[in-house]
């Protein structure tokens, strides 16, 4: 979609992403799983829903511990997903239509089925030996750390056949590289080439804050805070195997072959602290273009709470940084489950009328919700790792909803999860035609967030924020916006308004509607006023 009056911005400051979850977009071979071709298909809905630029979560060659995030190959794709020649049609088509291609790019781990990996475990002489983090045990045969894997359990795994362990910061079928190695950074940095060389517009790269360990494996402290069902990874503070200082050098490497191509973006995965997190810049902004700012997923769904949020994060930014926001992805409950369904199209307006750049969860525009996973569906490791917690994420990964059909367009095949029963009416060909529908919200703010700079690139300033509403302006040259939403299930009454009119309401109802002095916003209900 064109953007007007950005010339001096990049293409991933006023863009919207769009994250793509391979497996659950679409099928075009019957098989229940989605893929390459599949994308292809329904590129269409992209353009129509006018974002920007697509990211593809993992399609390279893998054994599907972690489906994808377990890679046995860094210049390929699973068949499963097709082939290089499917990914170079689809960048082609992607490009025609004027979007960018974003790919996953995993460097903390490999699976346990790379070659690498394999020659590495072949012998303590092995040639790659040192490319992966392999410790003797403590003199009691234990563990060389008290290191826990996210996905529970110890992350060192024992291997027999050379009498040492390697350490995993996931499952024992990812080990984690050894970035202090030169060899290993040159292989990894050299990935990068060869997916920059076929024409992708820039990588998310996966778990960053995870690519470095403390040299000296010493213990990580006791968490005073873990509870009862907490994920039993937290019972530790991840103070030595998380955001070492090392990782920095290693970003910076990774932006310089990523500058030596044109226009690419650099994106960062870490969940970490808002001052923690604006290292991930780097100095002089020499690191991610866009460290990915995950906090309005576990920020309270208040408007005292996310306004304080927001000015936080403003503050924090280094000079020069550029913003971003997330509001779901394929490791977190569904927008709509998290919020509710009206909550959902307020947070949906936040999103697209925030400073920075918007990231969407592929269904988040149609309003889906997390589907229930019986324990004999579950594919997640994480939930089968660590059951009875609720920490499997299948729910938010099932197959996105197009119609109505029996498994809603997705497949003709039997599914690798199952589609959500509510298919009938949260689908695409269902809420095109409704012009009221969460999906037809989305396409008006995004025009709208096209159509004005001061929400693609605005300043942003605070106005008022209370127990039920939450007001603040973007403003470039004479375009003055104001954004008014109740996050409350209440009406309410702002007073002491200038004049204006409605863009855009949550409900769709009310364009061009004048404002004098004052406004009555419905329950769930947000609106972009123009002050004129």
């Amino acid at each position: 979609m064109a953007h007007r009056g950005l010339a001096d911005y990049a293409w991933w400051q006023y863009g919207i992403v769009y994250q793509i979850y391979p497996r659950s977009f679409q099928d075009s071979n019957s098989d229940g799983i989605g893929d390459l071709p599949g994308i292809l298909s329904r590129i269409d809905h992209l353009v129509d829903l006018g974002v920007d630029a697509i990211w593809i979560s993992p399609v390279y060659p893998s054994p599907m511990a972690d489906f994808g995030y377990d890679v046995a190959e860094y210049c390929a794709i699973h068949p499963s997903f097709g082939s290089l020649d499917d990914f170079d049609r689809l960048i082609a088509a992607a490009h025609e239509r004027n979007l960018k291609l974003i790919l996953d790019y995993v460097p903390n781990h490999t699976s346990n089925q790379h070659p690498w990996f394999i020659e590495s475990r072949s012998s303590r002489t092995s040639p790659k030996r040192n490319w992966y983090i392999w410790r003797d045990a403590k003199p009691d045969g234990s563990p060389p750390s008290n290191w826990l894997s996210e996905f529970g359990g110890s992350a060192w795994t024992w291997d027999e056949a050379t009498g040492q362990y390697y350490y995993h910061a996931y499952l024992k079928e990812q080990p984690d590289l050894n970035w202090r190695n030169p060899e290993v950074r040159k292989a990894m940095l050299d990935t990068l080439r060869f997916w920059l060389d076929r024409g992708v517009d820039g990588f998310r790269v996966d778990a960053i804050h995870h690519l470095f360990k403390d040299a000296q494996l010493r213990d990580n402290p006791l968490n005073p805070d873990w509870r009862q069902g907490m994920s039993p990874s937290r019972r530790l503070i991840r103070t030595r195997t998380m955001d070492q200082p090392e990782v920095h050098e290693a970003i910076a490497e990774m932006r310089r072959v990523a500058d030596a191509y044109e226009d690419r973006v650099m994106i960062g995965e870490a969940y970490l602290p808002i001052d923690q997190l604006m290292a991930y810049y780097g100095v002089d902004l020499t690191g991610f273009h866009l460290p990915f700012n995950f906090h309005l997923l576990s920020t309270p769904w208040h408007p005292v709470a996310v306004a304080a949020l927001i000015d936080a994060y403003e503050a924090a930014l280094p000079p020069g940084g550029w913003p971003n926001w997330v509001l779901g992805n394929h490791d977190r409950a569904r927008l709509a489950s998290r919020l509710g369904s009206e909550q959902a199209r307020v947070a949906a307006m936040l999103l697209l009328t925030l400073r920075g750049t918007p990231t969407i969860y592929q269904g988040e525009e149609i309003g889906m919700t997390d589907v229930p996973i019986s324990p004999e569906q579950v594919q997640d490791p994480w939930e089968k790792n660590v059951p009875g917690l609720g920490l499997g994420r299948d729910p938010a990964r099932t197959p996105m909803q197009w119609d109505a059909t029996a498994h809603a367009g997705f497949t003709t095949g039997e599914p690798w999860l199952p589609v959500g029963a509510d298919r009938h009416t949260i689908n695409v060909a269902a809420q095109a035609r409704d012009p009221w529908s969460i999906l037809s919200l989305y396409r008006a703010l995004i025009r709208l967030r096209c159509a004005e700079p001061a929400l693609s690139v605005g300043a942003y300033t605070p106005v008022a924020a209370d127990e039920t509403a939450l007001l603040y302006e973007r403003r470039h040259g004479d375009r003055h916006l104001l954004i008014a939403l109740n996050m409350s299930g209440a009406s309410q009454a702002l007073s002491n308004f200038h004049s204006g009119r409605v863009l855009v309401s949550t409900c769709l109802d009310r364009p061009d509607e004048q404002v004098r002095g004052a406004l009555d916003l419905r329950p769930n209900e947000g609106c972009i006023i123009l002050i004129e």
